[in-house]
């Protein structure tokens, strides 16, 4: 008899990885198909995003990506002169971190062998077909032939997604309008300055030291921006750009990477199709401006992971689903939007060039700095509508699908305890204080639903504690808050 899994997800990247680490934590059965047979040398993505690195620490994770990355204090807009300034942001990680994706994926590699993630190189999907119970899958695996039968199907296999184009769910935007050059190389004369960004009437050059002597050169030429993306890129056309450009190659040899990337956007039309999911890139395609895909990607796959495992192993219904992507296409058409902005911001007429000083002096109110730094920190997203239902009184306004920081709570018997590392296990936690009963045992937010939770006991809190007037406070296992609720005195 054919064995069916719950959850076969397309696509071993961070996006894909990280999914199926939350599944496996539920104890989900989960066999990832990566089409690659070795893990990426190159790293597209360089950085990870305040709301990333919280959603690392949500399943405490974090360290070792703390350990290997480097934080930086500040981000661009649209590579705009004024930086943004991750200081004043309300979380526990107040920059980026600059990590290369082939680290963040061999570190969620690692966490998923050790859950018991079944991971197989080398498999190509090339076929797919499904039904009222579930999806089939087949492709080719080192010239041999595999097939799998899954409960269902997670399609986090990049831009150019077969899922997404198996299922036949579309895929609008815009074509490419301008392409970029990217190489990996050795600089013989680095700039001064640890980051080089520069934009004028030539075009635009960003260079990125990787470690090792390597440097990540970015550049768009306005001689070359419509070079198309087919045409290989040589270590002489990208030597040629940069000096045009920056007024020097600075010694640029060695080329370990090369590559012509463009500003193609689009975002899928459903993030569902019944028991086919779409998460990362394969739901969302757009140019690469402030290193978002990789980070919107991993919010990704926290949202979905936890409502899969509620519906697989607590009995949630169906409809649970269906909130992914009412909560999550929102977010990938504010990122279409975003990098649209950064992009049109990116370009050399005198018109953008007067239009970047402008913003460059807005971006020195700090209230304007802000608004963008949450954005591009993924910090600022919000579900207003709960995907559970809420006491029939009680709630308290304005709490509902906010993302909580990793708060120290005080516990009723005066122990600390960090919000953060009670949600490790992905499983929901209700914290009230004793003028708020806990949810009785076998609690269900919905008829035949019993979800893991975690109870604890606060102390009462202080006038300047941000959860003043607040006596219960359910929060989901991607840390965004169901309902909050004050008990009537």
């Amino acid at each position: 008899m054919e064995q069916v899994i719950d959850v076969a997800v397309v696509g071993g990247g961070p996006t894909g990885l990280l999914l199926a680490c939350e599944l496996a934590l539920a104890s989900v059965k989960v066999r990832v198909f990566e089409r690659r047979e070795e893990p990426v040398r190159e790293s597209r993505a360089l950085t990870m995003h305040p709301r990333s690195l919280e959603v690392l620490a949500l399943r405490g994770l974090e360290s070792r990506a703390l350990e290997r990355g480097r934080p930086l204090p500040t981000g661009h807009f649209g590579l705009l002169d004024t930086r943004l300034d991750f200081s004043g942001l309300d979380t526990t990680f107040r920059y980026t971190l600059f990590l290369p994706q082939a680290i963040t994926e061999a570190l969620l590699a690692e966490h998923a062998r050790k859950l018991g993630v079944d991971l197989l190189r080398g498999h190509v999907v090339e076929a797919l077909s499904q039904d009222e119970e579930g999806v089939e899958l087949t492709g080719s695996a080192q010239g041999a032939r595999f097939r799998c039968r899954a409960r269902y199907v997670v399609g986090a296999d990049g831009a150019r997604s077969a899922v997404r184009q198996l299922a036949g769910i579309g895929f609008p935007g815009t074509e490419t309008t301008r392409t970029s050059m990217l190489g990996d190389v050795t600089l013989e004369h680095p700039p001064a300055t640890p980051f080089l960004a520069l934009t004028n009437a030539r075009g635009n050059a960003v260079l990125v030291p990787l470690g090792n002597g390597m440097h990540r050169a970015i550049v768009t030429d306005a001689e070359r921006e419509h070079t198309p993306l087919r045409e290989p890129l040589s270590l002489d056309e990208l030597r040629a750009s940069l000096t045009r450009v920056a007024g020097s190659d600075f010694g640029m040899r060695e080329p370990r990477w090369l590559s012509r990337f463009g500003d193609e956007s689009r975002l899928a039309e459903h993030y569902r199709q019944e028991r086919v999911f779409l998460a990362g890139d394969a739901a969302h395609m757009h140019y690469p401006a402030g290193g978002q895909g990789l980070n919107v990607g991993l919010q990704d796959a926290m949202n979905l992971g936890w409502k899969l495992a509620a519906v697989l192993r607590e009995g949630a219904q169906e409809t649970l689903l269906d909130t992914y992507h009412q909560e999550r296409h929102p977010v990938g058409r504010a990122l279409l939007s975003n990098t649209q902005a950064q992009s049109a911001l990116m370009g050399f007429t005198p018109e953008v060039l007067a239009l970047r000083e402008l913003m460059n002096g807005l971006l020195r109110l700090p209230a304007v700095n802000r608004q963008l730094a949450e954005q591009l920190g993924g910090l600022d997203v919000a579900y207003p509508q709960a995907p559970v239902p809420a006491p029939a009184s009680g709630v308290l306004p304005g709490w509902t699908g906010r993302r909580l920081p990793d708060w120290t709570l005080r516990l009723a018997d005066g122990d600390p305890c960090s919000l953060y590392a009670a949600l490790h296990a992905g499983r929901w936690l209700w914290l009230h204080t004793r003028h708020a009963a806990a949810p009785a045992s076998g609690w269900e937010p919905m008829p035949g639903w019993k979800p893991r939770l975690e109870v604890l006991t606060l102390e009462a809190f202080a006038d300047t504690s941000p959860l003043h007037g607040v006596d219960g406070l359910l929060v989901r296992p991607d840390g965004h808050v169901a309902w909050a609720w004050a008990a009537v005195r």
